[in-house]
C-alpha cells in the first residue's frame, strides 16, 4: 500500500509546485497599479447603466471633464450595451456593482482586474462617489467656486488594491452658505445641499404659526387664538389647547401640500421669541411634561396624524428646547433642535451643558432630529469670531446622538474667513472624523498660497488667545468690543495687522490670491476700526489732538476705511449683519462719527450724574455719555441701555459756559426691542436746581412694524446762545413693545452714547 502511495503524492506535489510557481511569475508581472491615461493616449472608457439617469451622467461628465482637464486625453462615454471590448471606468449602477449591497448615501471606489468602479448607494451618491475619486485618488482640490487645483499629469495611475466604501452618517448636510446657495457645482463638490430647507414646502420652513394664523386676520375677533400673557392675549404665539387654532392649521398645511405636491417636509413651528401661551389649559401640559415643548409636540402630533405621508418638522428652540418628560414625537415628526444659546468659545460638550442634555434627552425620544446649529457672529458678520476650533466636536456630538441631519447656520452672506469655513464645515459634516489639522493646511496652502503661513498665524493666535481666556463668552449676538481685553486686545491687533501686511506682500504679483488676502484681512480691519472708535490705545484712536490742538483723523485710519471700503465693493460683500445693516451705512455713519469725533466738544470727560437707572451694558457707568468713545451699530459697544424707563441724566460742565447746541446718539435694534426715545428734551441750569428748557427733539422716526431695523439717530437741537453750569438729558422711552411686535408687552430699550454740546 506504501508503494503505491507515495508515487501519487509526488505527482500532485509537482503539479502544485508548477501552478504556484505560474501564480508567482503572473503576480511578478503584474503591475500594482492600472493605467487610466499614459502620453496622451487611454485604454479605458467611461461606461453608464444602460438605463442611467441624470444624476449618474452628470458624474460620468465630471469625471471626463476633469481626466481631460488633467491629461489632456477624453474618454469616451456610452451605455454597457454600447460600450467597446476592453477596459472601463463603470459609473454608477452597472453589472458590476450588482450584488454589491450598497447602503443609501454610500459611495464605492474598487479597482477589479483592470475595471475601475465608482458607483452609490443611490442617485447622488455617483457623484459624491466622483468627486470623492477625484479628491482621494486624484489629488483634485475644490476650495472654492473660483478657486480649485486640477493636477497635470501625463500618466494617470490608480492602486490595484482600491477597494474603498464609505457611507456618511450625517445624510442631509447643509452650510448657510451662498457659496453653495449660488453656486450647485460647487455644493455638489463639497456634497451639500443647495438651499436651507431641502423638500421643505418653500412657504412654511420655519415660524410658522403667524403665516398659519395671521393676527391681522384673526386677532381682532379671535383673540383666544393668541398665547395669554398675564391677564392679556397676545399675537406673539399660538394657544395650543385651542381646538380652533388646531382646525386651522391642519387646514393650511393641507392646503400648502396641495400647492406643493413634491414636498417631504412642512414645518409647524413656533415664533421667533419667547412669549408662549400660558392659560390654563397649556401650562397643565408644561407642569405635567416639565416644559413647555409638551404643548407644542401635543399639537404637533395631532397635525402628524393627519399627513402621515409627510414630515412634519418643529423647532426645539429657546423655550421648546427642553425635552418634554413623557410624552414622544410621532414616527413622521421631525425635530429641528437649536443650539443658540451656546457659548462658542469651547465645544457645547465643554461649555452648553443645557443644550447637550437636551440633545441626549431628545435622542432617546426620537431618531428623526435635524440639528439647527450657528456658526458665526450674526451681528457682526466681519468680526473675528474664533470658534474653528469647535467645529468638529460639535458636529461629533451630534452625530453620536442620532441627527441624520445638520443646517449648520453660518452667516448666508460673505463673513470673516468665509470661503475657509464653508470648505470646513462641509468638509466635517462628509466627514466627521476627519483631520482637521489636515484639511486646514490643505486650504491654507491651496487658496492663500505664499502669504499662507501669515494668515495661519493670524487664525491660530486668535484661537489660542480665546482659549487661554476661560471666563470669555462667545456669543452669536455679541460684539468685537467685548474682546478688547482679550483676544482682541490692542497688543494682539497689532501682530495681526503686521501678519497680514506681510500676507498681502508675500501675494503682491497675484491679484487674485491678494483679493483673497485681503477677503480674509476684512476680520482684523473691521475690528481695528471698532478699536478705533472706543480708542482703545493709542495706536487705535478716532483722532489725534494735532500741535494747535486741533482733532486730526489719522491717516492710518483713513486708509485702513478706504481699504475695508474697496475689499467690500471687490468682493460684493453688501451686510454687515443679519439686520439688513449695510457695509454702505456702516462706512455712512463711521464717516458722521469721525465728524462728531473732531468735534470740539465741552462736556468731554465731565462728570455724569444718572437721575435714571441703566441696566447691564457699558458697565453701567454714565462717563459712557462724556468718554469720547462712540458707538456703533450694536448695543454692546459703548452704549448705556435703559429698559422700560426714561433716561435722565445731568451733566456738570464746572463751570459757566455759554452754548448754541446740544446733540446725542440714540441707537435702534428693532428686533432686540431697541427703539429710538419719542423724543429728547434738553434743559439748562447755572445752579443745578433751577432749569429751564432748551430745547426738544421729537422722533424723526417713529416705530412702525417697516422701521428700519438696524439704525442710529443723532437728536440735535440748537438754540440761542445760553449760558449754562449744567446740562440736563432727558429721553422718553416708549417703556412697552407695541401689540404688533414679538416682545409686546415687554420692556423697550433705548440706549445712548456720546453727549455733545457746542
Amino acid at each position: 500500500m506504501t508503494a503505491s502511495i507515495y508515487p501519487f503524492s509526488l505527482a500532485i506535489c509537482s503539479r502544485s509546485l508548477i501552478l504556484y510557481g505560474l501564480v508567482i511569475l503572473i503576480t511578478a508581472c503584474q503591475s500594482p497599479e492600472i493605467i487610466l491615461v499614459d502620453g496622451g493616449n487611454t485604454g479605458y472608457q467611461i461606461i453608464l447603466p444602460e438605463e442611467a439617469d441624470g444624476s449618474e451622467k452628470k458624474a460620468a461628465s465630471v469625471l471626463k471633464k476633469y481626466l481631460q482637464e488633467m491629461s489632456g486625453v477624453e474618454l469616451a462615454v456610452s451605455s454597457e450595451a454600447t460600450a467597446k471590448e476592453g477596459n472601463g471606468i463603470w459609473v454608477g449602477a452597472t453589472s458590476r456593482v450588482e450584488g454589491k449591497g450598497l447602503n443609501n448615501e454610500e459611495v464605492l471606489i474598487r479597482v477589479d482586474g483592470e475595471q475601475l468602479i465608482i458607483a452609490g448607494g443611490d442617485t447622488k451618491g455617483t457623484l459624491n462617489a466622483v468627486y470623492t475619486f477625484l479628491e482621494n485618488q486624484l489629488g483634485c482640490r475644490f476650495y472654492a467656486p473660483d478657486a480649485e487645483d486640477v493636477p497635470k499629469k501625463q500618466k494617470i495611475t490608480i492602486d490595484r488594491d482600491l477597494d474603498y466604501r464609505y457611507t456618511p452618517e450625517i445624510t442631509t448636510r447643509t452650510v448657510h452658505s451662498q457659496l453653495y446657495y449660488q453656486n450647485e457645482e460647487f455644493a455638489d463638490k463639497r456634497k451639500v445641499t443647495y438651499e436651507a430647507f431641502p423638500g421643505y414646502v418653500p412657504s412654511a420652513r420655519v415660524h410658522t404659526f403667524h403665516r398659519f394664523v395671521p393676527k391681522d386676520k384673526y386677532y381682532e375677533a379671535h383673540p383666544e387664538y393668541y398665547a395669554l400673557r398675564g391677564d392679556r392675549r397676545v399675537p406673539t404665539q399660538l394657544c395650543l389647547t385651542n381646538e380652533a387654532v388646531f382646525n386651522i392649521v391642519k387646514d393650511t398645511v393641507a392646503a400648502l401640500l396641495q400647492q406643493n405636491p413634491d414636498a417631504k417636509v412642512i414645518s409647524v413651528s413656533q415664533d421667533d421669541n419667547q412669549q408662549y401661551c400660558q392659560c390654563p389649559s397649556c401650562e397643565a401640559i408644561h407642569d405635567h411634561e416639565e416644559s413647555p415643548s409638551g404643548s407644542m409636540i401635543t399639537f404637533v402630533n395631532k397635525v402628524a396624524e393627519a399627513f402621515p405621508d409627510v414630515q412634519i418638522s418643529t423647532l426645539a428652540y429657546q423655550y421648546t428646547r427642553k425635552a418634554p418628560k413623557h410624552i414622544k414625537p410621532g414616527e413622521n415628526v421631525l425635530i429641528t433642535l437649536c443650539s443658540i444659546e451656546c457659548d462658542r468659545s469651547a465645544s457645547i460638550g465643554e461649555k452648553c451643558d443645557e443644550f447637550a442634555n437636551d440633545l441626549i434627552a431628545w435622542g432617546k425620544k426620537t431618531g428623526n432630529i435635524r440639528i439647527w446649529d450657528y456658526t458665526t457672529q450674526f451681528t457682526n458678520f466681519l468680526a473675528p469670531f474664533p470658534n474653528i476650533h469647535t467645529l468638529q466636536p460639535n458636529i461629533q456630538l451630534f452625530r453620536d446622538n442620532n441627527a441624520k441631519w445638520i443646517f449648520e447656520q453660518h452667516s448666508h452672506n460673505p463673513s470673516e474667513l468665509f470661503e475657509l469655513r464653508s470648505y470646513l464645515t462641509a468638509k466635517l459634516l462628509w466627514n466627521p472624523d476627519v483631520s482637521v489639522d489636515s484639511i486646514m493646511n490643505e486650504f491654507m496652502n491651496g487658496y492663500y498660497q505664499e502669504a499662507a503661513p501669515f494668515v495661519s498665524n493670524y487664525i491660530q493666535t486668535v484661537h489660542e488667545e480665546i482659549q487661554k481666556d476661560s471666563t470669555f463668552f462667545l456669543f452669536l449676538y455679541g460684539d468685537p468690543s467685548q474682546a478688547f481685553s482679550s483676544y482682541l486686545k490692542p497688543e494682539l491687533l497689532k501682530q495681526y495687522d503686521a501678519w497680514f501686511d506681510e500676507a498681502e506682500r508675500m501675494v503682491t504679483d497675484n491679484q487674485e490670491v491678494l483679493q483673497r488676502v485681503r477677503r480674509a484681512r476684512l476680520g482684523v480691519d473691521y475690528a481695528i476700526l471698532e478699536a478705533s472708535r472706543q480708542n482703545t490705545s493709542n495706536d487705535f484712536a478716532l483722532v489725534n489732538v494735532d500741535e494747535s490742538g486741533q482733532k486730526r483723523v489719522p491717516e492710518r485710519l483713513k486708509k485702513r476705511l478706504a481699504d475695508f471700503k474697496s475689499t467690500c465693493e471687490a468682493a460684493e460683500i453688501t451686510a454687515m449683519n443679519e439686520m439688513r445693516y449695510t457695509t454702505d451705512e456702516y462706512l455712512d455713519f463711521y464717516d458722521k462719527t469721525l465728524t462728531r469725533a473732531q468735534q470740539k466738544n465741552i462736556l468731554e470727560d465731565k462728570p455724569v450724574e444718572l437721575l435714571t437707572r441703566p441696566k447691564k451694558y457699558a458697565r453701567e457707568d454714565p462717563q459712557a455719555l462724556t468718554d469720547g468713545a462712540l458707538g456703533g451699530a450694536n448695543f454692546y459697544a459703548n452704549w448705556l441701555g435703559f429698559e422700560g424707563n426714561d433716561m435722565a441724566a445731568v451733566i456738570n460742565l464746572e463751570e459757566a459756559v455759554e452754548v448754541t447746541k446740544v446733540s446725542s446718539a440714540f441707537l435702534q435694534v428693532v428686533n432686540h426691542i431697541v427703539f429710538f426715545p419719542k423724543s429728547v428734551s434738553y434743559y439748562g441750569s447755572l445752579n443745578g436746581k433751577d432749569f429751564r428748557l432748551l430745547g426738544k427733539v421729537a422722533n424723526e422716526s417713529p416705530l412702525k412694524p417697516d422701521s428700519k431695523i438696524n439704525d442710529i439717530q443723532y437728536f440735535n437741537s440748537e438754540f440761542n446762545p445760553t449760558k449754562i453750569k449744567y446740562l440736563k438729558v432727558l429721553a422718553d422711552n416708549m417703556e412697552t413693545a407695541p401689540v404688533w411686535h414679538h416682545g409686546t408687552g415687554l420692556g423697550s430699550w433705548i440706549f445712548v452714547d456720546e453727549i455733545i454740546v457746542e
